[in-house]
């Protein structure tokens, strides 16, 4: 008998080797991070897709089997992070916090953002409320670990256990830790977003795409992550498997943009394209107006571009928003030395303040006056930006 129980406890039922708890373990935990990516996030959150019940239920089921995580407190939690993002209210922002306890402890951060009623109830709405929903999910959400704990321990015996520990660490990690905090913190931008968003690389299938986070804060309903021909997002492929199958339903993704030639005067359609692609529009501003006219005053004045800290060029992208008291007192001082410089810095601000206006017709007629004064400014690089901007037209995503 103790022969048995001994053989159980260091075997499990399947007597698996190493290379078979290897697999079995990269499978559960990809699955659980398709549960949060696909159904938590782009499904239940930004309704950017819609997955057919019978793939809702299983992600519903597996979600409480190896998170213990309720679809109501995800659902709120993360809304309420991009309404408030980078705010004192924001629930896991590194410029507030500070990246260590974001990384090291964003777990602790979820779990005090999802205890406040209000927020659940104001930022949760639309989340399941059924039976199987109150009684068990949301009722009893940690007796899925548990029954998860029993399979591996049947399974592979005590090391099971070591398997159960690194489902249980994963999301937490990967989410709570890496996206949250490293996503705010390190990486490139394709957009100019109102935060400090980034895409931690190109190839976003490991963590299910959710490594493109700067794409998804640019358009956060859009059901595709990956914005550029070069990136990909492994969510979306799984989305577009299940939709050649009849188990998903796409309902939205980023618009494209496109540029119309020809376009003498902005009009009602450029308006609309210039506030869908805000954030393109800043990205673009920086990249073909800013970063030109650093350096053409660079080289009029005989310095090099690095005369400029590259921290401070890369503020200039946002005006200095993340910058502290004496960051702004320093980037004043090289925009004092650079006369165009300073110039298309206030073209940039005024343009941000453009796309907040409310009303139609009067941000339009500010955009038309905008891009009249632009193109009057004599400096090449921002006339070209303004040609180019009058052109903006949204077009149809592929």
């Amino acid at each position: 008998m103790l022969d048995a129980v001994l053989t159980f406890l260091s075997q499990g039922l399947l007597n698996a080797g190493w290379g078979t708890m290897l697999i079995y373990t990269l499978v559960l935990t990809q699955l659980t991070i398709f549960t949060v990516t696909l159904y938590l996030h782009r499904c239940q959150t930004h309704r950017g897709v819609d997955l057919h019940p019978l793939i809702s239920h299983f992600f519903r089921f597996w979600g409480w089997l190896t998170t213990g995580m309720v679809t109501k407190e995800w659902v709120a939690v993360h809304r309420k992070h991009h309404a408030k993002v980078e705010t004192e209210e924001d629930p896991h922002s590194p410029q507030i916090f500070g990246i260590k306890k974001v990384f090291f402890d964003g777990v602790s951060l979820y779990r005090e953002a999802s205890m406040i009623k209000e927020d659940l109830e104001k930022y949760g709405r639309g989340t399941p409320n059924d039976w199987i929903e109150r009684k068990l999910y949301a009722g009893h959400p940690y007796w899925g670990p548990v029954v998860m704990a029993v399979i591996d321990l049947a399974l592979f015996g005590v090391v099971g256990m070591a398997i159960w520990a690194v489902q249980m660490i994963w999301i937490p990690f990967w989410a709570a830790g890496f996206v949250n905090g490293i996503g705010h913190y390190w990486g490139y931008r394709n957009f100019e977003s109102a935060d400090t968003a980034r895409n931690l690389i190109p190839w976003g299938f490991w963590i299910g795409g959710e490594e493109l986070h700067n794409n998804h804060h640019a358009f956060p309903s859009s059901a595709k992550f990956a914005l550029r021909k070069w990136e990909f997002d492994i969510g979306w492929a799984a989305i577009c498997v299940l939709r050649a199958v009849g188990l998903a339903k796409v309902l939205r993704v980023a618009p494209a943009l496109d540029v119309r030639p020809n376009v003498h005067l902005p009009d009602a359609e450029t308006l609309k394209a210039v506030l869908t692609h805000r954030f393109q529009a800043m990205t673009d501003f920086y990249r073909e107006v800013i970063v030109p006219t650093l350096r053409d005053e660079a080289q009029h004045a005989g310095e090099s571009l690095k005369a400029v800290p590259r921290r401070m060029r890369l503020a200039l992208a946002d005006g200095g928003r993340w910058l502290d008291s004496e960051g702004r007192e320093r980037m004043q001082a090289v925009l004092a030395k650079r006369p165009n410089l300073s110039t298309v810095c206030d073209f940039r601000a005024r343009l941000s303040a453009l796309m907040e206006q409310r009303g139609a017709d009067q941000a339009l007629k500010g955009l038309q006056q905008w891009i009249h004064e632009a193109e009057q400014s004599g400096i090449h690089a921002l006339q070209a930006f303004a040609q180019r901007l009058k052109g903006y037209g949204v077009a149809s995503a592929a």
